[in-house]
């Protein structure tokens, strides 16, 4: 993986140049892991001039975990864990001859950004701006087969608990177990607070569990995700609990199913982002549904949830192939609870049989 971490930094270190740069400081925690491989949290990753460095106020080597640094690194641990790296890569970037260095503005806050020009007055700070995540957009064969497998076990998860005994049981003990099991198949650890919403709450985006306790003929809502060397997957379902669901039920779960759909089949190489959240809220705003829907319906996934692209209606780009995204509409009804149906996939072209769905816990309408 060295080889991989450094041809990723030499391409950074290429653009910065060609910008008028001498290095980059790098300072956001995905940026960094991306970069230069797993890292003690706060690093900072000084990309030129000469030998890369990074810079950590811990030994990067004492932790267990999933991998290590890059092997090429140059790596610096302050002497007080109350120093910052980020001031310490300025100062050595100066040394080394540097007149101007690129960083990452929107992860600095002001006093952090005064700081490095009072210690490296010479030097010229540039923005940086987000280059890393564009350039983290695009995943190679390896970051895919972490994300599937973190799918894989997302699924592992959620397939279990949907063969255990949910009436009288409560939305937070659901997802305190969805989270063991998720840690028992592999994961490092759960890749968001795992939401369970049942009754009321179901389809709601982001609840937070409560002592809530599933009824019959309750729609249960899941979602959850993995986190597997760092790369995290997303699903969600809505099951009906204990009977037959009622006519809203099916009605409702139809019409997001259609619109998750469209969204999925709207992954092409080429396409707007726009254009998958207009085919997703097309179908919704023909079942009556168009002011129920989030500001996004979907975005990408890897090192962080809800990285770029954001699938919003006024999201600008096109997707490229090899792009892992969630398609994750829900619909809401006050007072009688909703659904939400999300998949992690990748884009991939037509010729290669499409998107490919890493989550594959059926979307079957189920009572359980």
């Amino acid at each position: 993986m060295s080889d991989v971490y450094a041809e990723r930094r030499a391409r950074l270190l290429e653009r910065c140049v060609a910008g008028g740069s001498d290095a980059a400081l790098v300072t956001g925690g995905a940026n960094v892991r991306y970069l230069a491989g797993r890292v003690p949290a706060g690093s900072a990753l000084l990309v030129g001039p000469g030998h890369d460095l990074l810079l950590c106020v811990a030994d990067p080597f004492d932790a267990g975990g999933d991998g290590r640094p890059a092997g090429d690194l140059r790596i610096f641990v302050l002497p007080s864990v109350e120093g910052d790296p980020a001031v310490a890569a300025a100062e050595r970037a100066e040394a080394a001859g540097a007149r101007a260095v690129a960083v990452e503005e929107h992860h600095l806050t002001v006093l952090r950004h005064r700081a490095l020009r009072s210690v490296a007055p010479g030097l010229r700070l540039d923005d940086l701006g987000p280059a890393v995540e564009q350039q983290r957009l695009v995943k190679d064969d390896e970051e895919i087969s972490c994300l599937r497998i973190a799918a894989e076990i997302a699924d592992q998860a959620l397939g279990e608990l949907l063969e255990s005994i949910l009436v009288g049981r409560t939305e937070r003990h659901l997802a305190l177990e969805l989270e063991r099991r998720l840690v028992d198949h592999g994961a490092t650890g759960a890749a968001f607070a795992t939401s369970v919403g049942t009754g009321p709450d179901s389809g709601l985006m982001g609840h937070v569990p409560c002592d809530r306790r599933v009824e019959e003929g309750d729609f249960l809502t899941v979602c959850l995700g993995a986190d597997y060397r760092g790369y995290h997957s997303e699903v969600a379902r809505t099951f009906v609990i204990g009977t037959s669901p009622a006519e809203w039920q099916i009605e409702l779960y139809e019409q997001v199913f259609a619109a998750q759909r469209a969204g999925r089949e709207a992954l092409v190489p080429g396409t707007p982002y726009r254009e998958v959240d207009r085919a997703v809220r097309r179908v919704l705003d023909a079942a009556g549904h168009a002011e129920r829907l989030g500001p996004w319906v979907g975005h990408g996934v890897g090192l962080e949830n809800g990285e770029d692209p954001r699938l919003a209606p006024s999201a600008m780009g096109k997707l490229d192939a090899c792009v892992p995204v969630t398609v994750d509409p829900g619909v809401h009804l006050p007072g009688r609870g909703g659904v939400r149906i999300d998949d992690t996939l990748v884009v991939r072209p037509e010729a290669d049989g499409g998107p490919e769905l890493l989550t594959i816990t059926t979307k079957e309408l189920l009572a359980l």
